[in-house]
């Protein structure tokens, strides 16, 4: 909900520290870290770009403006993921917290998804929703593969966030 690049980052950043301690649960730490480190570094080159951009005042293109609807939007999607991962917990044979966990992450992301058109917080809210998928897919399966193909995705996915925020600081369409 920050305006500030910086705060978004940051948010991210320790976003990834959760996804961190969910994956740890059901990976080998090794595994598990790979999540983490890929997360920062996703968060690195995001960053690293916005600091190379010239710094103007940003339009709002979040629609509504209003903190009051995000902060219910926010809660309405933390309780309707509760409901779900109580029953998805039971059926996926996973614990409650890591069920609700990647359940509200995948929610957040697409709420996040739905209310913004700036290229950096798309990019934050697609990176979200993937961590969200990320932390229900290490409970089912435990490969190396599967965690090096995820962790590809995500920097990609960084990288061509990135080139996007630069082109439109060019005026290019990307």
């Amino acid at each position: 909900m920050s305006r500030d690049w910086r705060w978004l980052l940051g948010i991210l950043a320790i976003q990834y520290i959760g996804v961190f301690w969910l994956t740890f649960a059901y990976w080998p730490i090794a595994m598990a870290t790979v999540k983490l480190v890929t997360g920062w570094m996703a968060c690195a080159a995001l960053g690293i770009t916005q600091i190379n951009i010239s710094q103007h005042p940003v339009r709002e293109t979040a629609w509504p403006h209003s903190w009051l609807f995000r902060i219910l939007a926010a809660a309405i999607v933390a309780v309707a993921s509760l409901a779900i991962a109580v029953r998805a917990s039971a059926w996926l044979g996973m614990n409650l917290s890591t069920t609700w966990g990647s359940i509200l992450l995948m929610g957040m992301g697409l709420l996040y998804l739905g209310v913004t058109a700036q290229p950096l917080r798309i990019v934050t809210g697609l990176l979200t929703l993937l961590a969200g998928f990320e932390i229900l897919y290490a409970a089912v399966e435990n490969s190396a593969l599967v965690a090096a193909l995820l962790a590809v995705v995500n920097l990609g996915l960084a990288l061509g966030g990135a080139y996007v925020i630069s082109a439109q600081e060019k005026g290019e369409t990307a």
